[in-house]
């Protein structure tokens, strides 16, 4: 596949009567066609902007697909708990409600963090227009010592992550490494030979983290040995716990690429029951007969709760807490059947997927 991402949208300041990405847009598609061949354009943007992904005939620019930064900061603070900067306007589970019903959290609404109403509406855009992650470049090597989810969560909320990303109806990314856990860092590193540009690099690293300092300065940039703790080691691939969360991703996507509803996506065929009080999300998506539903538990105690099962039987096709993932163990049956309801026993930072017709 062919694909441009377009970083930073956001910063380019455009006011022409026909902007240069839409131009791009144009072109890239005008292009396309005439090789025969699928290209993709996707941006990085802050904005909350649907305009970017919507069609030209709809007043948009036409651009394949964006990043949603809303999803991962939704996700990122309900499993960690940070509330600094950007994560402020997020924590709570009806903002991961929302991203899955929408696609963005602010779509209008007022950002403390920003000091003003930001977003609009993106319910009308279609789930393949969003790419969704767990981590990514930017939300790891923007960190002041570029830890990854591995070094903040426990193993249970990182199998929980790969659950809500990759059953969700938007495009999965995976970020280098994420799926074994990989353990190294991913700290902001440059290689610049000017003397002047070395320098304001390191400046502009230790501003920006000056109210971090108790912890320490940020690695320097240009420190080689900066770059080379970021090197992946692959080797943990071929150990527990990473070798079993490499098999999870693997059933996921697998289930993902096979299953009539999974592979499919698509908001309007979806329903999301958000239980605030018992940090519960459950998302139910159907296709024609088939459907599935997705039950994420963001918790740290066991919780004993009931919710809505449309009747009929159920097969338990995937529970993060079996012992096959290297879970604490599971009491909900492989099969169940469903008069409307049924009660789930849920372990701390578990998932489980049923499959139904």
């Amino acid at each position: 596949m062919d694909a441009l991402r377009i970083d930073a949208v956001h910063a380019i300041f455009d006011f022409s009567a026909q902007p240069f990405l839409e131009e791009l847009a144009a072109a890239v598609h005008a292009e396309s066609e005439r090789l025969d061949r699928r290209v993709y354009l996707i941006a990085e943007s802050s904005l909350n902007d649907s305009r970017l992904v919507r069609s030209r005939e709809s007043g948009g620019f036409g651009l394949a697909a964006q990043w949603n930064d809303d999803f991962h900061h939704a996700l990122h603070t309900l499993l960690t708990g940070e509330q600094t900067g950007y994560y402020q306007d997020f924590g709570r589970l009806q903002h991961l409600a929302k991203a899955h019903q929408e696609g963005f959290v602010y779509t209008g609404e007022y950002s403390a963090y920003r000091r003003r109403r930001h977003g609009n509406p993106s319910r009308q855009i279609p789930a393949d227009r969003f790419v969704v992650f767990a981590q990514n470049h930017d939300q790891v090597g923007n960190r002041m010592r570029g830890e990854r989810l591995t070094q903040l969560v426990s193993f249970e909320a990182l199998k929980l992550a790969s659950g809500i990303v990759l059953l969700s109806p938007f495009v999965p990314l995976l970020f280098m490494g994420e799926e074994y856990g990989e353990e190294a860092p991913f700290p902001y590193f440059a290689s610049h030979s000017e003397p002047d540009l070395v320098e304001a690099v390191r400046k502009g690293r230790r501003d920006e983290f000056a109210a971090f300092y108790r912890q320490g300065e940020p690695p320097d940039p240009e420190d080689e040995a900066t770059f080379l703790s970021a090197r992946l080691n692959h080797q943990l691939r071929e150990r527990d716990p990473h070798k079993s969360l490499l098999a999870l991703y693997r059933e996921l996507i697998r289930l993902r690429r096979t299953h009539p509803v999974l592979s499919r996506g698509s908001k309007e065929a979806m329903e999301v029951i958000c239980l605030e009080d018992r940090a519960v999300l459950c998302v139910r998506r159907w296709y024609g007969t088939d459907q599935i539903i997705s039950v994420f538990h963001f918790g740290e105690e066991m919780t004993t709760l009931t919710i809505p099962l449309r009747k009929g039987q159920w097969e338990k096709r995937l529970d993060s807490a079996d012992a096959i993932w290297l879970g604490p163990g599971s009491s909900v049956s492989l099969q169940i059947e469903s008069a409307g309801e049924v009660t789930l026993a849920l372990p701390p930072r578990a998932f489980l997927l049923f499959t139904g017709r």
